[in-house]
């Protein structure tokens, strides 16, 4: 399902989105697996196949992170992040086919944040990219650091983040985030899965009540496996659904 057309609440989707380059010379790769699985995050992105080509897009263009491969044609990715790192404080996720650590080990000396291997699983990058987005300085890139202890249930970055009581992150897609973004806007009644459904279908995703109870079902499973914690998202009988609001922080939004 594309987010052409994508509806955000305007609470959450006043934060810009984060900006991504991607620097992979595998253009089946970059092309169709990871450009549109990262913007299906919520992440705005900008491919590259050289570091050449990355660089004139720096020249015109401001991202927050790069996810950089180790391997490429005209400039090994170690040699960029260093170069990167001298420039600024941009965020570095590196990705690479090989599982020697001393690869690992170069990477982070040269500048990474993170390191990842092939074949890469988006969930885990998609979480890296935001994990690395939360530490990063305001002053740096313009996101507001959260430092303090998370006691609730959170959505950030334009809601598509989710942030558990304990900290952990887990990136959420599209369809993720309006489920969670049309439920946390909602006051203590249950929405109702018409509500839901007509949510979903008015942001261009075919969902009917079978498709919506999937989603729920994914969804939970999916915290759960990435936190370790349950999902407190309620199913009320006959009605619909709903975010508890003792175990949710909620802030005030409006539908724009």
């Amino acid at each position: 399902m594309s987010m052409r057309g994508h509806r955000v609440l305007s609470g959450y989707g006043s934060t810009p989105p984060i900006r991504i380059a991607v620097l992979e010379d595998d253009e089946a790769l970059r092309e169709e697996i990871l450009l549109p699985a990262l913007s299906d995050y919520g992440f705005s992105t900008q491919g590259a196949a050289s570091a050449a080509e990355l660089y004139r897009h720096m020249l015109s263009q401001h991202f927050d992170m790069v996810v950089l491969d180790i391997g490429l044609p005209d400039e090994d990715g170690l040699t960029v992040a260093r170069h990167l790192r001298t420039m600024s404080n941009i965020g570095i996720i590196m990705l690479t086919g090989s599982t020697d650590r001393r690869h690992q080990i170069e990477a982070l000396h040269s500048g990474a944040d993170g390191y990842l291997i092939k074949p890469v699983d988006l969930d885990v990058l998609a979480a890296a990219l935001h994990s690395l987005a939360r530490r990063m300085t305001p002053q740096a890139h313009g996101f507001v650091a959260e430092q303090s202890p998370v006691s609730r249930w959170r959505l950030e970055a334009g809601g598509w983040r989710l942030v558990s009581p304990r900290g952990k992150i887990v990136a959420l897609t599209a369809i993720e985030q309006c489920v969670l973004t049309t439920l946390t806007c909602a006051s203590e009644e249950p929405v109702t899965r018409e509500s839901l459904i007509q949510a979903l279908n008015h942001n261009r995703y075919d969902c009917d009540p079978h498709s919506l109870e999937m989603i729920i079902h994914r969804l939970r499973r999916k915290v759960l496996s990435q936190t370790n914690e349950t999902l407190p998202l309620l199913t009320v009988r006959s009605k619909g659904y709903i975010l508890p609001s003792d175990a949710w922080h909620k802030p005030t939004i409006t539908v724009g």
